[in-house]
């Protein structure tokens, strides 16, 4: 019996939310109607007593639209102050102030709801109601939502490492609710969904403190295997950035078509990569050529047979 009155009740609740808002919708096209037709006949007095109300209700929301974009903006520096003087990890600091904006933006839009006439309690309803919808719509939506909230504990990068995933490798700039913010080595800003990133296989480049540069090199058959192994030794250890404890080595990789194939392989800090491959690979060179060791490129001989009479 409780549980009928009680449906009887939200049923009447709905109704009357419905027949309200259908009261306000008839209301404004009377509106409407009589002030096309007082600007026709002329009575502009009329006319601007009628526009009047919603040229007030349009700049309360333009104000509420840009005190909330204010407002939003200074939460956000706050939150990610206050973390940041926390210690907190700044991946955490840029994703609470970023999700501290987007509550103040919820918030404005409620009360823009409000101005056109609809009640925040029909509109939690109307939330209730339209969830399996907005779900299935926004789907994809979600799904960056969660991954980004899964990077954020599972911890794969943080703010400033250097990653490869999703297709793209950058420095991480910011980990949003929606998208992770890339900055490329070329300065490029590349903004990518989380749902990308986080299906994906995630590379943290610099994830250590040192790497390991690996420099491939062929050489002439006749070159002396000794020699070579000797010139290419001195190459890799005069290089001063490598670190001291893990020794350069010289690899013998295999017996190519053209080339005998080696590799050089030196430990750096992570920092020094680039540097020092460029480095490595000119001093071989250099190396090579002083000692009078070629470095051969591909050939193909070609050999033509005239063709008999028959």
């Amino acid at each position: 019996m409780q549980e009928d009155q009680v449906e009887q009740g939200a049923e009447g609740a709905q109704a009357e939310e419905a027949g309200t808002a259908e009261s306000a919708m008839e209301n404004a096209q009377a509106d409407g109607a009589e002030f096309i037709d007082s600007i026709q006949a002329g009575d502009f007095e009329t006319a601007l007593g009628i526009a009047m109300p919603y040229v007030i209700a349009a700049v309360k929301i333009l104000l509420i639209v840009f005190i909330a974009l204010l407002v939003a903006a200074w939460v956000k520096r706050l939150v990610r102050g206050a973390l940041t003087k926390a210690k907190v990890d700044a991946t955490l600091s840029k994703f609470f102030g970023t999700a501290a904006k987007w509550a103040v933006m919820i918030v404005a839009g409620i009360a823009i709801l409000g101005e056109f006439g609809i009640e925040t309690a029909s509109f939690a309803v109307l939330i209730g109601s339209l969830g399996l919808a907005v779900g299935l719509a926004f789907q994809g939506t979600l799904s960056n939502i969660a991954s980004g909230v899964m990077l954020l504990i599972f911890r794969p990068f943080g703010v400033g490492d250097v990653i490869s995933a999703g297709g793209v490798t950058g420095k991480v700039d910011e980990i949003e609710l929606f998208t992770t913010t890339l900055d490329t080595p070329d300065n490029r800003r590349i903004i990518v969904p989380n749902s990308s990133i986080f299906g994906s296989t995630i590379e943290n480049i610099s994830h250590h403190g040192k790497r390991r540069v690996d420099v491939a090199v062929g050489v002439d058959y006749p070159a002396s295997i000794d020699k070579t192994r000797a010139v290419l030794q001195t190459a890799a250890d005069s290089i001063e950035q490598r670190i001291p404890e893990d020794a350069a080595v010289v690899y013998l990789v295999d017996l190519g078509d053209s080339a005998v194939n080696w590799a050089v392989r030196v430990w750096v800090p992570s920092a020094e990569y680039w540097g020092v491959r460029e480095e490595l690979t000119k001093r071989v060179k250099e190396g090579l050529d002083a000692a009078g060791i070629g470095i051969p490129f591909p050939q193909m001989d070609v050999h033509l047979y005239k063709q008999g009479d028959g």
